[in-house]
């Protein structure tokens, strides 16, 4: 399938990972030579120093969000798609964070979140929840200081994310904008249509990923997302859109998940891009 190139915004990519230490440069300057930007996202203090310094080497179209993972809160051995996951855990440090939030090229706070597909096998798992809750939310609160919008990972936590985010908007109302703009978006998303609704209401807007293009389930939930609250992204190196399932991921394949979703609303891809662009532009300030 050749798909024209619109202009896309990539809004969840991860090309500072260790899948592209040796071509990083040359993956961003393809995506860039094809009309395509990125927000190249940290999941711990490392990988969102590297996102900073691989932003800041491109006058314009690479831009970078530093927060902590929650499974980066402790120690983890995982793989995801042949990317071996080994975190030792990072005790979050609101200082050493609020300080990166202060370098231009930052455009949001994330990804952070719940995790609990990740947990551990040993230990006491409900304290590690509630840890992932307390660190979660305050980088809600750097955010929203900041007036930096909250990229938000949520895996089998959903009702645990609600509740927490509901408890805390109710608490610290002065923090979220009072004229219903979105402050965050829950990156992502494959849920159901009453989920993405409650997070609707909470003032977040969702974006999806290649998963949408491995079958029809999210067709649904796709047709029924107004055209003002969604955005695209790869999450690369994970979840290549068909027909690259199964190989490393990039930005400029998130024109895949765009022409997914055009298909799926009975719409154009011009039009998706379009609106997906100007999502991204609003919520992120770029």
């Amino acid at each position: 399938m050749k798909i024209k190139n619109f202009m896309f915004i990539d809004t969840h990519a991860h090309v500072n990972f260790r899948a592209f230490r040796e071509d990083a440069d040359e993956v961003i300057k393809r995506a860039l030579e094809n009309d395509t930007w990125m927000i190249l996202v940290g999941s711990e203090y490392r990988t969102s120093r590297r996102a900073i310094d691989y932003a800041n080497k491109y006058e314009k179209g690479v831009y970078a969000a530093i927060g902590i993972h929650p499974i980066h809160l402790h120690e983890t051995e995982a793989e995801e798609e042949g990317e071996e996951i080994n975190t030792t855990g990072e005790e979050f440090n609101y200082d050493i964070y609020e300080k990166l939030a202060t370098f231009e090229k930052v455009v949001a706070i994330g990804e952070v979140g719940l995790d609990y597909f990740h947990l551990p096998k040993t230990g006491d798992i409900s304290a590690i929840k509630e840890k992932q809750k307390e660190v979660f939310l305050s980088q809600v609160a750097l955010g929203r200081k900041k007036n930096l919008p909250v990229i938000i990972h949520c895996r089998d936590a959903h009702n645990d994310m609600l509740t927490v985010l509901k408890d805390f908007k109710r608490k610290n109302r002065e923090l979220f904008p009072a004229d219903g703009r979105p402050w965050g978006v829950m990156h992502c998303f494959y849920g159901s249509e009453d989920l993405a609704w409650q997070y609707f209401n909470l003032g977040l807007i969702v974006s999806f990923t290649g998963l949408v293009t491995f079958s029809d389930k999210a067709d649904a939930i796709i047709r029924k997302v107004p055209l003002h609250k969604f955005m695209v992204e790869t999450d690369c190196p994970f979840m290549a859109p068909e027909p690259f399932r199964g190989k490393r991921n990039e930005p400029l394949l998130v024109k895949y998940v765009a022409a997914r979703i055009a298909e799926a609303k009975g719409l154009t891809l011009e039009k998706i891009a379009e609106v997906t662009t100007r999502n991204a532009r609003e919520l992120f300030g770029i």
